[in-house]
């Protein structure tokens, strides 16, 4: 299959199932709460490293507080990694950052599937740090904790939602330099930002060094993808075409199937259409990796 001159290989992307769940932080304005989703969301670009992947969803839709707000997502493996990393991000990052207050993000992909979604008590847990002084108030059967803090107060929510969400969608661009690779990789994440639901957990939504499974040192569980790698072509079995002389992977998180199979279909249009991209492929292990397949020829149709 061709789209505007690149060939979409008949392949599939592997991904895996992951918890995923949506803050919605808000501030006295958008800078603030900028600065305050971006440190909550630093250093998540890979459970493998990380502990979680995370990222900056978009402005949030609305607020409880009537606030300027960013939505983010976060992704772990359990319920147990997400309420490690929620307490630690939320409480160094959020909570540290002036003006800021930290809610539950709505789940409208899932509603009327309330088996679905668990709760993790986030804000009930932080509100230790008010050293005894903390309140709350409950509001439509809403708990809310007030933390007092040298600025004020820093507003919480008690609860916060989890879902079966999905981790390590991706399709990797391959093109007949880095030039070009990069181009199309921009252009893709900048169509891919306008999906609800999913984020590009990487540095500006792209991968440089992706990564396989195994490596053949046994310390290792994942190495660089040696049959992508330009610079050992002649060395291994690769699977680079004539005339490729450069890769960038995308990786995408999402709450739905239905959210990463719309993000890879508006990024494959978008990189096929820069010139010097040879052809699109994706991260495929032969179904060992994750049970969630996303055939890219499928999406494009």
């Amino acid at each position: 299959m061709y789209l505007n001159g690149v060939e979409i290989e008949e392949t599939f992307a592997e991904a895996f199932t992951m918890r995923g769940t949506r803050l919605t932080v808000t501030a006295v304005n958008e800078r603030w709460a900028r600065h305050a989703a971006l440190a909550a969301t630093g250093f998540a670009t890979s459970v493998i490293g990380c502990g979680v992947e995370a990222g900056i969803e978009g402005p949030a839709v609305s607020t409880p507080d009537g606030r300027f707000g960013l939505d983010c997502l976060f992704f772990a493996f359990s319920k147990e990694d997400m309420e490690k990393h929620l307490i630690k991000r939320i409480g160094q990052a959020i909570m540290t950052a002036p003006t800021s207050a930290c809610f539950d993000g709505e789940l409208p992909e899932f509603q009327g599937q309330d088996d679905a979604v668990s709760k993790l008590n986030i804000g009930g847990k932080l509100r230790f740090f008010g050293d005894g002084y903390q309140a709350s108030k409950v509001i439509g059967n809403v708990r809310y904790w007030r933390i007092p803090v040298m600025e004020g107060e820093f507003l919480i929510q008690e609860d916060f939602s989890v879902v079966k969400g999905i981790g390590g969608g991706n399709f990797l661009i391959l093109a007949e330099s880095a030039g070009a690779a990069l181009l199309a990789s921009e252009a893709a994440v900048e169509a891919m930002r306008a999906v609800r639901g999913v984020i590009l957990p990487f540095p500006g939504g792209v991968v440089r060094s992706g990564s396989q499974v195994g490596s053949n040192y046994k310390f290792l569980s994942a190495s660089t993808n040696t049959a992508y790698c330009p610079t050992i072509r002649g060395r291994l079995d690769s699977l680079l075409p004539a005339g490729v002389n450069s890769v960038l992977e995308i990786v995408i998180d999402g709450l739905t199937f239905e959210s990463v199979s719309r993000a890879m279909q508006v990024g494959i249009i978008a990189a096929s259409q820069v010139q010097g991209v040879k052809r699109i492929t994706a991260g495929n292990y032969g179904g060992r990796l994750g049970k969630h397949h996303f055939h890219l020829q499928e999406i494009l149709r």
